[in-house]
């Protein structure tokens, strides 16, 4: 009788899975039919949560029968960022993903893990830190978990218009908005994760359960999205073929993530080197440079393995991770040159290393306003960024700087961007970079912050050292769900010196697939504001596919030479094919979601000398013409703009000639609202610096 019953059960489960069949509705117990919100640590993380936590932990209690064969927890979870375990009867389940995204796992409960009349099952986490969460609609299937992800299949297969199959990736969503786990797995060609499928060739087949969804293919920011609805029945299959536009133009740029991570090489995150390939090629991400932690990385063998080298080229570099003075990636790198030492002392030291290193033509200061290790660079303790100063002496020999990074999202998008403004005016002339610094399959998108680099070429073959020269130049557009192009005089972009002229025409357009939105945008001279519009999609439509603004600007001619910046913004993506994660290290429990996107800085000889003079160069001329006397010095500062007097007030400070109050007491006599306006951005941030140096 027990071997005909196993017969029949398998012989059921043969036919089900031809679909000749039904699956029959198994047992279900319910938990609880809500979420939860838990709290790790003592303080509100987000401002979007209630004040109070309902608990700690989620203790749920509960009677059941035993289980002689493996049955299935199902939870739901979003804004999980520490490790929460859940524990059934003081027996390790599972520990939830760290994701913030909106998510349904599925964990087995094998043989006996159930018992007859009281069991007790604990979701908790053991961190300190702050981690607000929503966990719950817990329930437990009688059936194996392999039976319920599969309970129904889906075929999908995705094209580029007139192209044929493409790498991209599959999102799918239930009704309640969450990312609803499949039954497939990552093998070659596929990258998986909970409601996540990325395909090297644009075709998957997985398994789902029983139910309503919504299916998404994308492949980045410069594609649209592709849905299709699904409504599944126990044992049956669906097919779908999806059709995916190009809808961003970059002509004459290539899409570059200069941060890339893996499990494989950096030890954290999730994403190992096979994935990484996938991922990387269904994000659209053409020049991908390999920044594991102290390691020297070449993709060249994985992605050849992976079936998609030629969908990009790439980038051996490394992440010079040190214990007390920051994180700058590197590249290229030969691949025979050996790993740079870490554990220098100084900057000095740490970028004469990588000046030895083989090939080296890129260093980037990553994520400026992180601390790791207990340094943060441009912390005010260390950094004086209103006039680009550093307070240790320390020279930063690099020649870019990340202003995005979609992995460790500021929560002040125009933070690091004054920062950067302020370095410009000092005579460091950093290129802007955009990247991800994905260790992940999807908790955060490879990709997804980006650099546009001008450079030609097929994706397989991009010439590397142009691409690189390209960057060192500043020939560069940073993104993060947007681009922002600009053209001066009719001809000249980022990194061009434009000639000494009068009024002048600056043109800007902001470009994005129709699943963004722009709502503002600004141009910036010497990092000071001096035009901006609002952006209103709904009463000014796009003219042209992709574009979602353009204007040209009419700017009279400029005093003196000055670097020209402009920045769109709109709000952050919450859908969950590509959603905008919250902020790494917030400065803030409110949170207001962005997306960006910026150009490189264009230099206007507007003094005609045939070269660029910086902000602190005019500062320092002035002092030297007006012997150091403020009404000399300050009937100049008529003539020149903020970040001019910024610097003279710098220089006043700092060869005591007068004290931070008379400054501001000097400069408000004067009624000249750019030098006002110059010597009060220098006082607040010397202010800040003193306070936080003197927390030390």
């Amino acid at each position: 009788m027990q071997h005909s019953a196993m017969n029949l059960f398998r012989l059921a489960g043969l036919l089900s899975a031809l679909g000749l069949v039904q699956s029959t509705f198994a047992g279900e117990l319910v938990l609880t039919s809500k979420l939860h919100h838990l709290r790790s640590g003592a303080a509100r993380e987000w401002a979007d949560f209630p004040e109070e936590a309902e608990a700690k932990s989620l203790i749920l209690k509960f009677q059941a029968r035993a289980n002689a064969t493996e049955q299935t927890l199902r939870l739901r979870q979003r804004d999980v960022k520490q490790t929460w375990s859940v524990r059934l009867n003081d027996r390790d389940i599972a520990k939830l993903p760290l994701d913030e995204n909106d998510t349904v796992t599925f964990w087995e409960l094998p043989p006996g893990a159930l018992r007859d009349g009281d069991n007790t099952l604990v979701i908790m986490s053991d961190g300190k830190s702050s981690d607000d969460v929503m966990i719950g609609e817990a329930r437990i299937d009688d059936r194996p978990r392999e039976q319920i992800v599969n309970e129904a299949r889906v075929l999908v297969s995705v094209g580029e218009a007139d192209a044929g199959p493409i790498p991209c990736r599959l999102t799918i969503i239930d009704p309640q908005g969450s990312l609803m786990t499949v039954g497939a797995s990552s093998r070659r060609g596929l990258a998986v994760r909970p409601g996540v499928i990325y395909t090297a060739d644009g075709r998957a087949s997985f398994g789902l359960p029983a139910g309503k969804y919504t299916l998404y293919a994308g492949r980045g920011f410069e594609y649209g999205v592709a849905p299709a609805r699904l409504d599944l029945q126990p044992g049956e299959s669906a097919i779908k073929q999806l059709t995916l536009r190009r809808e961003v133009p970059t002509p004459g740029y290539v899409a570059c993530d200069t941060h890339c991570h893996t499990l494989t090489f950096s030890g954290h995150g999730d994403a190992t080197l096979a994935e990484r390939m996938v991922t990387l090629a269904g994000e659209g991400i053409e020049l991908p440079i390999a920044t594991d932690h102290n390691r020297h990385v070449d993709y060249e063998s994985a992605a050849r393995h992976a079936g998609v080298r030629q969908y990009f080229t790439p980038v051996i570099g490394n992440e010079c991770t040190t214990p007390r003075m920051g994180h700058f990636n590197i590249f290229p790198i030969a691949a025979e040159s050996r790993v740079v030492d870490h554990e220098a002392r100084d900057w000095t030291e740490l970028f004469a290393a990588f000046q030895k290193c083989r090939d080296v033509q890129v260093a980037i200061l990553n994520h400026p306003r992180d601390v790791h290790g207990g340094f943060r660079p441009f912390s005010p303790e260390h950094q004086l960024g209103a006039v680009g100063e550093n307070l240790d002496g320390w020279k930063l020999a690099a020649n870019a700087v990340e202003l995005i990074n979609s992995g460790a999202i500021q929560t002040d998008l125009m933070q690091v961007y004054r920062d950067w403004f302020g370095l410009l005016n000092h005579g460091q002339y950093l290129t802007p970079i955009g990247s991800s610094d994905s260790h992940d399959v999807s908790r955060f998108i490879v990709g997804q912050g980006r650099t546009y680099v001008r450079c030609d070429g097929d994706a397989s073959q991009l010439p590397i050292d142009e691409a690189c020269r390209s960057i060192v130049a500043g020939r560069v557009l940073v993104s993060l769900g947007l681009m922002c192009e600009i053209t001066v005089a009719g001809r000249h972009g980022p990194g061009d010196l434009v000639p000494a002229a009068d009024d002048f025409d600056v043109a800007i357009r902001v470009l994005g697939p129709n699943w963004t939105h722009a709502s503002y945008v600004a141009l910036y001279a010497n990092g000071i504001k001096i035009r901006e519009a609002e952006i209103d999609e709904s009463r000014n439509p796009p003219r042209e596919p992709g574009i979602k603004w353009q204007e040209t600007w009419r700017i009279p001619k400029l005093k003196h030479d000055a670097h020209l910046v402009a920045v769109a913004t709109g709000p952050g993506v919450k859908d969950l094919f590509w959603p905008i994660a919250r902020p790494y290290q917030p400065a803030s429990p409110v949170w207001q979601s962005y997306i960006a996107g910026s150009t490189g800085a264009v230099w206007i000889d507007a003094d005609g000398s045939g070269g660029f003079n910086p902000a602190v160069e005019y500062a320092t001329r002035l002092m030297q013409q007006s012997g150091g006397d403020f009404a000399k010095v300050s009937e100049q500062l008529t003539n020149y703009d903020a970040a001019v007097a910024a610097q003279v007030a710098r220089l006043l400070h700092t060869q005591k000639l007068k004290t931070p109050a008379e400054l501001l007491q000097a400069a408000a006599a004067t009624g000249v609202p750019a030098l006002r306006e110059g010597f009060q951005s220098y006082v607040e941030a010397w202010k800040e610096s003193e306070t936080a140096r003197g927390a030390k």
